[in-house]
C-alpha cells in the first residue's frame, strides 16, 4: 500500500469514527410479545383495547415483556408504544411532551379497532403521565380506565437515576432527563398536574403499589384521592404479604398480572378492592 493510499485510508477511518461519535444513539422500536396487532378487533367480553405505557428509561419491549402476552392470552387487543426519546433513551423528555405523543397513539388504536375508548395500563411515569393527557389535553373522554403500576402520581422524594444497562452513553446522567426533574415531589410539573385534583370526571382509576418500592417513595404517595366508585388503591402486600417485588419489576409480578386483569375485567369503575389474587 502506497503512502498516499495509506494516508487516505487513515483519514477516511478518522472521518467515519468521528461521524459515529457525533450521531446520537437511536433506540429501536420493538413491540413486546402479543402487542400491536393492528388487525385485532375487541371482543364483546373485552370491548376496550389495552394500551401499555412504559416508565422512565424503559422501552415497551422490556417493560411489558410478560404483561403483554399475559393480557393477550386473556383475550385482549393489546397495544404498546415508546415515547419521550431524548439522547436515545425513552421516556426522558418533559412529561407534557410525552403526553402529547400518547394522544395520537390512542387515536390510532381507536381508529384501528373501532373502539370509542381504551384502557391504559402504565408503569411508573407511564402510570402518571396519562393523567396529564386526560386532564389537560382532552383525553378523558377516550379513556375507560387508567391502571397505574407503581405510578409517580405525586412525585418521588428520592432521586430518579437511570439503570446502568439502559444508558447508551457513558456521560448520560439523570441531569439530562427532563422527565426525572418533572417527577420530583413538589416540582412545577407535579404542582400543575395535581392542581385540578387527582382525578377527572369519566375514567376509572386503579393504583397498584408495593411497600418495597425504592423509587417512588413513599409508596403511598402513589395513591389517588377519589370516591370508591372511581378509585381503587391497592397495596400488593395487603393481598400477598410475602411478595417482595420492588419498583422496576412490578409489571412482571404474577400477582400484579392478576390485579391488572381484575381491574380490566370491570365493566365500569375501578378494580374490585375485595379481589384476592393467588399469591405466588
Amino acid at each position: 500500500m502506497s503512502f498516499l493510499t495509506r494516508a487516505l485510508s487513515v483519514a477516511a477511518a478518522a472521518v467515519l469514527a468521528s461521524s459515529l461519535v457525533a450521531v446520537p444513539a437511536q433506540a429501536v422500536d420493538i413491540s413486546p410479545p402479543g402487542a400491536n396487532d393492528w388487525s385485532c378487533k375487541p371482543s364483546a367480553a373485552h370491548p376496550y383495547p389495552v394500551v401499555l405505557v412504559p416508565g422512565t428509561f424503559e422501552s415497551m419491549e422490556k417493560n411489558w415483556s410478560t404483561m403483554s402476552p399475559y393480557l393477550k392470552s386473556e383475550g385482549y387487543c393489546v397495544f404498546a408504544l415508546n415515547y419521550g426519546q431524548t439522547n436515545g433513551v425513552y421516556a426522558t423528555a418533559p412529561v407534557k411532551d410525552s403526553a402529547k405523543e400518547l394522544a395520537p397513539f390512542v387515536d390510532a388504536v381507536r381508529s384501528a379497532t373501532g373502539a370509542k375508548q381504551v384502557d391504559l395500563v402504565g408503569h411508573s411515569q407511564g402510570g402518571m403521565m396519562p393523567r396529564y393527557y386526560m386532564g389537560f389535553l382532552g383525553g378523558a373522554k377516550y379513556i375507560h380506565q387508567l391502571v397505574g403500576i407503581a405510578p409517580s402520581n405525586h412525585g418521588a422524594e428520592g432521586v430518579i437515576l437511570p439503570p446502568p444497562d439502559l444508558v447508551p452513553t457513558p456521560d448520560y446522567t439523570a441531569a439530562g432527563c427532563a422527565a426525572c426533574a418533572d417527577q420530583q415531589a413538589g416540582s412545577p410539573f407535579m404542582q400543575e398536574l395535581n392542581s385540578i385534583g387527582d382525578t377527572v370526571a369519566g375514567p376509572a382509576y386503579t393504583v397498584i403499589s408495593t411497600t418495597h418500592d425504592e423509587v417512588v417513595i413513599p409508596y403511598n404517595s402513589q395513591y389517588l384521592n377519589g370516591s370508591a366508585r372511581q378509585v381503587t388503591n391497592i397495596t400488593i402486600q395487603d393481598k400477598c404479604p410475602a411478595d417482595v417485588i420492588e419498583h422496576d419489576q412490578t409489571p412482571n409480578d404474577p400477582v400484579v398480572h392478576q390485579l391488572v386483569g381484575n381491574a380490566l375485567a370491570q365493566p365500569s369503575g375501578p378494580a374490585d378492592p375485595t379481589y384476592q389474587p393467588v399469591c405466588i
